[in-house]
């Protein structure tokens, strides 16, 4: 066994040539990681945790990107201008990533299955019936249902959860020396999210793999690191044993990161609220089709039986495990998605309308999808995109829209001379601010909301949630509030309901649940956060 740490960065910088100027994105960063540890790597968007990390594998666009100064270590080699062959012999072998974003990490046009056999296959030449054996165990590892079911899906047919546990499977799959983790349980709701963790807890214990994690979530670092770089523009300001950190952190950016925690109670009620939306007997069920006829065999229930009620200024969350049908759900009520049941807008019944009869109420039930990123189109300003619903809804006052579009931005904290760039050149908090601005400008009465602080660190979740309570107050807002961060949902829900496989569980008062669940599933969710 080495006698030094598995890796040493030392005083390393990383570059980016942009036009004609240079983007000093890290600066003189130094850190060790022993093996069997744990270093977690901690900062908002854009202080340069990634780029540290991806430096490490030598993944970052060269020659764009460059190391004007410093050294990488591992296990005594010096990675910087490595080879591509001696890169490739590192790289899923002895050293893996799991990466933040899961649905473009992994190839769209390959199946479960083939992706991670081609890991096993290229650094350990397992194949056959071996490699499928090996599949399946990785796969039930990470906690996928029937693995058996999932080998021949393809990402897309998965949801963001189970795309995360693919992802980490095949990081995992050579059982290497370390592991680089970047943001590696932000799709996964609290209870895949323990299960992970104390996965990769045992493995480490078993093969004394360590851990470079790299996370927003200090919950996650709280428990699970044993030591912490905090990062702020580029620079390492402080770093040192995780539990002297979280007790007396001294750099002043140390102490503003690890006390933005979303705080508050929801926004105050009307008392005399009407009833805005409401099910009675809601289903979702996806048919499962086969042979040349394409008969239907089965049916995936992705939703059962769900009767809810959403009062006017008033936030219903709802909490559940990955395909628990929470998405789904949330489809249904706007329609995007065809169900069976009865669904009621202000009292009038639109579950049998069509979409030219739903369009004029579009504008009324808005929505805010899980990734700003994939839902805000690249080919379009900001201005167009959040000016997009009122070219539909009001087309005969376009004098207008620049103006609504500015105090929209406005609205949501972002500054209005930025409407002419494009989704890419803004931050991931950012991004959610254009999508809740897009909702937001044809003053609706009730937004969805699919996972919007998922991707986001502490201090951007902290803001968001003000916000969206500052608008709820001022507009009487109703929003359905899909989450797996239980801190978040308890922040701003009056009422709760917790789904398991399709059904309804546990619903009622917010507060109540949260200080007296009843369901044994609704207690292990509650155990298994870290708020």
């Amino acid at each position: 066994m080495s006698t030094f740490p598995i890796l040493q960065v030392k005083n390393l910088s990383v570059d980016f040539k942009v036009n004609s100027s240079q983007v000093h994105a890290v600066k003189g960063v130094s850190f060790q990681l022993e093996k069997g540890k744990t270093l977690a790597l901690v900062g908002e968007s854009g202080s340069g945790k990634s780029v540290s990390a991806l430096s490490v594998l030598q993944l970052l666009p060269y020659p764009t990107a460059s190391h004007p100064s410093g050294s990488i270590l591992f296990d005594g080699q010096e990675v910087i201008n490595l080879n591509p062959e001696q890169l490739r012999k590192i790289r899923g072998n002895r050293v893996s990533m799991i990466f933040q974003e899961p649905m473009t990490s992994l190839n769209p046009l390959h199946t479960v299955e083939k992706q991670i056999r081609e890991v096993l296959f290229l650094h350990k030449d397992i194949k056959g019936q071996q490699a499928t054996k090996r599949i399946l165990e990785l796969l039930a590892l990470v906690g996928i249902r029937n693995p058996q079911q999932k080998l021949g899906a393809f990402p897309h047919e998965l949801s963001g959860g189970q795309r995360q546990r693919v992802m980490i499977a095949m990081a995992l799959a050579n059982e290497p020396d370390l592991l680089i983790a970047d943001e590696p349980t932000t799709a996964l709701d609290v209870t895949i999210q323990a299960q992970i963790l104390n996965l990769l807890a045992d493995l480490q214990k078993k093969i004394g793999m360590a851990i470079l994690l790299i996370t927003h979530d200090l919950g996650i670092v709280r428990h699970f690191s044993d030591q912490v770089c905090i990062m702020h523009q580029g620079k390492i300001v402080e770093s040192g044993n995780t539990t002297q950190i979280f007790t007396a952190p001294t750099h002043e950016y140390s102490i503003k990161l690890l006390s933005a925690e979303p705080k508050g109670t929801p926004a105050a009620i009307m008392t005399e609220a009407k009833p805005l939306l409401s099910t009675e007997n809601l289903n979702v069920w996806f048919p499962i089709k086969k042979g040349v006829m394409a008969r239907v065999v089965d049916y995936i229930k992705a939703v059962r039986d769900i009767n809810l009620e959403v009062k006017q200024g008033r936030t219903l969350g709802i909490v559940g495990e990955s395909g628990s049908g929470k998405t789904t759900l949330g489809l249904a009520l706007i329609r995007l998605i065809e169900s069976k049941g009865l669904i009621c807008f202000k009292q009038q019944a639109i579950s049998g309308l069509n979409q030219s009869q739903m369009r004029p109420l579009r504008r009324e039930i808005q929505i805010v999808f899980q990734d700003p990123f994939g839902s805000l189109s690249p080919r379009m300003s900001i201005a167009e995109i959040v000016g997009e619903g009122l070219g539909i809804h009001d087309p005969d006052n376009k004098t207008q829209h620049e103006q609504k579009v500015i105090a929209a931005l406005e609205e949501v904290g972002l500054d209005p001379e930025t409407r002419d760039r494009y989704p890419h050149e803004f931050s991931g908090g950012q991004r959610q601010r254009i999508a809740i601005a897009r909702a937001l400008i044809l003053k609706p009465k009730l937004i969805i909301l699919d996972e919007p602080t998922s991707a986001l660190d502490r201090t951007v979740q902290s803001q968001i949630v003000d916000l969206l309570r500052d608008l709820q107050l001022k507009y009487q807002l109703s929003y359905i509030f899909i989450s797996h961060d239980l801190a978040v949902v308890k922040a701003l829900s009056h009422e709760l309901m917790v789904m398991k496989e399709g059904l309804v569980v546990e619903q009622g008062d917010a507060d109540t649940i949260f200080k007296q669940p009843h369901h044994e599933y609704t207690r292990a969710l509650m155990r298994a956060a870290f708020y």
